[in-house]
């Protein structure tokens, strides 16, 4: 019998706010919710923001300007002073041996060969024959000053004892968190259900943690006079995402993975996931990203690549020769632009398999009916779009079909754009939308593409995508690209709909979304989900009428409880889940047999019977 991966909690952060309870995407489109929505919009932004004022005009402002993408802030550095060393030679002006006095532990430990050292008092003196190379300490501002940065004030490192975690480590904790949080019930109640290795964890990062105290730290260490933290590497690996999940928050047994696909992270997790549950491996599953690239260097490594919008770039669109750019439309897909804007987050979602989901009561947010993954073939560079794309939207299209028919697919349906504001991307993209809508019969396809506020999160930028498609179901506005006045000349739209303003929907006007991404390298994925009033339809069909009337009952309490969770984090309670060195078990305390292991604490056994794969061959 088939299983249906069902969605049924989320959460995490990104520059737009808090994922859960739909909080991230009504930032997006606060300006069409009702006044009692937006004040409640408002409450969780202040909350996650650490300000006490939430209904002012001067307060909203505020948190209106310091939300999305916007100019660097200086909390994570100083775009206009990022320290850097000069190399120099230093020439002696005379016929005298270069000479300089240095404490004796200051002195290299290879004592250059050209180098003379004599004893002076409590130091030495060094005489240089001929020219010393030296690294001055100097500083320089960046050319990119848009970033999709998290809300100002937000400060995860301060939620647990993070013990110099990298960021990105630190916004796992809280994204994970705020998912299982979202649930409605605890997770002990799935564990009650589930055996321990029927959960699955999949998650990861796209470039690991760069900052300081993870990558970045063990490869500056060195060259900064400064000694490698025993944290640097093992905390700098993309797969700790996923571990920090298993150790520190679940204490999952089940399956794990790290899949990276570059921009296309989170859906090939996702792709995981999915498989998993329909593969009935396993009934419960936590897939998620978190990504923390703001940094000087990853910033100077994109804009060198051509990747990133630069200020002077947006100004000569503009047509502005003084003054600032306008970072706060730094992110224009489909519209004249000049390069993506770079951001960081951290999202993650629940997936039951629909018996389980219908078993605890969890609410029903959607479905993933599949996630398609293709690469390019041969390219002629690596960052290059290539022809995997075309075929990850084409399949997502047809498995929509397939499930749902013509007529759902072509006037339900519409698609979340990878949309990075970069030229090659608003060309090539919208020829694999056009081409392919115009094969499947849709006369005007929806598209947006959200990176238009919040910028590109890298490996969490399809999981963005997702939380946004979550909301409109919710509340019913498709966001608009308002950052895109006007689609550019050279943009395929034959068969296509680009949304440049917010667009209202009833809640079943839409059947499906595809969120589509593209990555460095050619990792192309497309995902189809299923609307909630879709998915509660199939498991009417599959169940039946008397299994829905029973779920129903069960969700009134777990409705209750997730609005309880929302208002705890919106007065301000602390709710992250960090659980160092609890529960440990250790291998004498397991009770074996040759048909299973049994565990403390685990109400189900894990069983060692396992079929043979090869019955037919055996």
């Amino acid at each position: 019998m088939s299983r249906l991966p069902v969605i049924v909690g989320f959460g995490g952060v990104n520059p737009a706010g808090r994922s859960s309870s739909h909080h991230g995407y009504r930032r997006m489109v606060i300006d069409e919710l009702s006044s009692s929505v937006q004040d409640k919009t408002f409450a969780a932004l202040a909350a996650l923001m650490n300000r006490t004022d939430s209904t002012s005009a001067e307060a909203r402002k505020a948190m209106l300007d310091h939300t999305l993408v916007r100019r660097l802030e200086t909390n994570l550095f100083d775009a206009n002073s990022i320290p850097l060393h000069k190399r120099a030679t230093i020439k002696s002006t005379s016929d005298k041996a270069i000479s300089f006095s240095i404490k004796r532990n200051h002195l290299p430990d290879n004592i250059p060969d050209d180098w003379i050292v004599d004893e002076a008092g409590d130091g030495v003196i060094v005489s240089v024959r001929g020219d010393l190379d030296l690294l001055f300490n100097d500083t320089r501002s960046s050319r990119v000053l848009a970033a999709g940065q998290l809300p100002s004030g937000f400060e995860p490192e301060k939620l647990y004892q993070s013990r110099n975690h990298p960021r990105g480590l630190q916004l796992t904790v809280f994204g994970a968190s705020d998912a299982l949080n979202s649930l409605g019930i605890h997770w002990d109640e799935v564990r009650r259900r589930v055996p321990a290795d029927q959960i699955s964890v999949y998650a990861s990062s796209a470039m690991g943690q760069l900052d300081t105290n993870g990558s970045g730290g063990l490869l500056q260490a060195g060259l900064m006079g400064k000694r490698v933290s025993s944290k640097n590497l093992p905390l700098g690996l993309a797969e700790m995402t996923a571990d920090f999940v298993n150790a520190y928050i679940l204490g999952n047994m089940g399956t794990t993975g790290a899949n990276i696909g570059a921009c296309a992270t989170f859906l090939y997790n996702l792709r995981q996931g999915i498989q998993d549950i329909r593969s009935g491996k396993s009934r419960a599953v936590l897939v998620g990203a978190s990504e923390a690239p703001l940094t000087p260097d990853v910033i100077e490594g994109y804009r060198t690549m051509g990747a990133l919008a630069e200020d002077e770039a947006l100004k000569k669109i503009d047509g502005i020769s003084e003054g600032e750019a306008d970072h706060r439309r730094a992110c224009r897909p489909f519209a004249e632009n000049c390069g993506f804007t770079l951001s960081e987050g951290s999202q993650f979602i629940v997936l039951f398999d629909d018996a389980l989901a219908l078993e605890l009561g969890v609410n029903i947010y959607g479905a993933v009916a599949d996630v398609f993954i293709n690469a390019d073939g041969f390219k002629k560079s690596i960052p290059g779009p290539g022809i995997g794309n075309y075929m990850t939207v084409g399949k997502a299209m047809g498995v929509v079909r397939s499930i749902l028919g013509e007529e759902s697919l072509r006037h339900r349906s519409f698609i979340q754009a990878h949309g990075t504001s970069t030229p090659q991307n608003r060309v090539t993209e919208s020829h694999i939308f056009n081409e392919l809508a115009a094969a499947f019969g849709i006369e005007k396809l929806p598209v947006t593409a959200i990176k238009s506020y919040i910028g590109h999160s890298l490996a969490c930028a399809s999981a963005d995508q997702l939380m946004a498609s979550l909301g409109v179901w919710s509340d019913g506005f498709i966001p608009g690209i308002v950052s895109s006045e006007n689609i550019a000349d050279d943009v395929h739209r034959s068969h296509l709909d680009f949304l440049l303003k917010h667009r209202q929907v009833s809640k079943t006007d839409i059947d499906s979304v595809f969120i589509n991404s593209k990555g460095f390298g050619g990792n192309n994925a497309t995902a189809a989900v299923l609307g909630p009033h879709v998915v509660t339809e199939m498991l009417r069909k599959k169940h039946g009428k008397a299994a829905l009337t029973k779920h129903a009952s069960l969700n009134e309490p777990v409705k209750e409880k997730i609005e309880a969770y929302d208002e705890s984090m919106i007065a301000g309670k602390n709710s992250t889940i960090y659980n160092f060195g609890v529960g440990v078990i250790e291998g004498e305390e397991l009770t074996i047999s040759s048909d299973g292991i049994s565990i403390p604490g685990q109400d189900k056994e894990i069983s060692l019977n396992v079929e043979n794969p090869y019955d037919d061959m055996t």
